[in-house]
């Protein structure tokens, strides 16, 4: 009612003026931007994404010029937290009724994943994949549903509260994908189990490359010999990788051996080839990732024994100098030697075929027959 009592101009003002913050709203969800700055006094020389966005919009427009920042009331920026936060879940609102209007009546699967956030409260993750009426397999990312612990009784309960709030019917899921922990995929007490109870037709499916994964790590870590291999990797990538300096060292030394094997004819030269590498850290939870840290030592190796010898002579205290000799021994070992080039074949296979799991078009005979 107050609006409609305004003016037709001051009415014509503030859509401008709204607009104008939604659009810049806009823009940083779409690129991921943070909102707020350190300091958006006035006085400040960064006031943070959104009202920086916000001038240099006023700026270059101006008609939003005439009615934003120093000319809007002071009641009435429309850059408090508050109202931020109104329009982004404005936005998250509009965007999640256009997925379910999308699929409609359609069957679907979720995948459901938990996690805790920096602020360290549990968080469900949540994404739907449906058929569209074109036939292409679509996933959407639906929200983050925080709960108060993670066991399944509570991940149901988060769940059947979203799929209540969207209009879902449980009853139309069909497929669940979960990762492989005993609250998820629990035989008797599992959230798969306790949907399946509900709705039969809802097929459980743990992804294959996480499966894949955790076979990877299953057998490495039950043969000793290669699980002292990958320790061997993580300690010479510490240790090689320490600081900043042995880096840059890393880089000119394999500069200097690449250029004299192009010379040599070695290697051959072409675009995208010979591109600067460095030494590549393993991830703890992507087993996959030590294909590339096994690709990286092979090809730079002798420039690893190089600044390895020079860290043995030249480290900052005992301790470096002490483990790059203890490195040097055991890399240049034929135990090491063997067992780096034979998982670096095995790993190439495993990759490739991780990747080929993930495909967004693989069929489940295809994926057999490749596994």
């Amino acid at each position: 009612m107050i609006f409609f009592k305004q003016s037709d101009q001051a009415r014509i003002e503030y859509r401008t003026h709204l607009n104008s913050s939604v659009d810049c709203v806009h823009f940083l969800l779409r690129q991921g931007l943070a909102f707020r700055g350190h300091d958006e006094s006035i006085n400040s020389s960064n006031q943070g994404n959104f009202l920086e966005l916000l001038k240099f919009l006023a700026d270059h427009n101006e008609d939003v010029k005439i009615v934003a920042l120093s000319n809007a009331p002071q009641n009435l920026k429309l850059t408090s937290p508050n109202i931020k936060k109104d329009i982004v879940n404005v936005a998250a609102f509009e965007t999640i009724n256009v997925i379910i209007r999308d699929f409609g009546d359609a069957l679907f699967s979720i995948l459901i994943d938990e996690a805790r956030d920096i602020s360290m409260k549990e968080q469900m993750a949540v994404v739907i994949r449906y058929v569209d009426k074109k036939g292409q397999v679509i996933e959407r990312f639906l929200g983050i549903e925080h709960v108060a612990n993670t066991n399944a009784l509570s991940l149901k309960q988060a769940m059947k509260n979203l799929f209540s709030k969207l209009g879902l019917s449980i009853f139309r899921l069909r497929g669940q994908g979960y990762d492989g922990a005993s609250n998820m995929q629990g035989e008797f007490n599992g959230l798969k189990t306790l949907i399946l109870k509900e709705n039969p037709c809802a097929y459980y499916v743990h992804c294959f490359a996480h499966q894949l994964q955790l076979a990877l790590v299953a057998v490495a870590k039950n043969h000793n010999q290669i699980a002292l291999i990958f320790t061997l990797v993580s300690n010479v990538v510490n240790v090689v990788g320490a600081s900043c300096k042995h880096r840059d060292i890393v880089r000119e030394k394999q500069a200097v051996k690449v250029a004299k094997a192009l010379n040599t004819g070695e290697l051959s030269s072409g675009q995208g080839l010979n591109q600067e590498i460095n030494l590549k850290r393993a991830g703890d939870t992507c087993w996959g990732s030590h294909y590339g840290t096994l690709v990286s030592l092979a090809s730079m190796f002798s420039t690893v024994i190089d600044v390895l010898e020079m860290i043995s002579e030249d480290g900052s205290n005992s301790e470096q100098r002490a483990e790059a000799n203890i490195l040097l021994d055991s890399i240049q070992s034929f135990e090491f030697v063997f067992s780096l080039h034979l998982m670096k074949t095995i790993l190439a296979i495993t990759s490739e075929l991780s990747q080929a799991l993930q495909r967004k078009d693989q069929d489940i005979v295809n994926a057999m027959n490749l596994v």
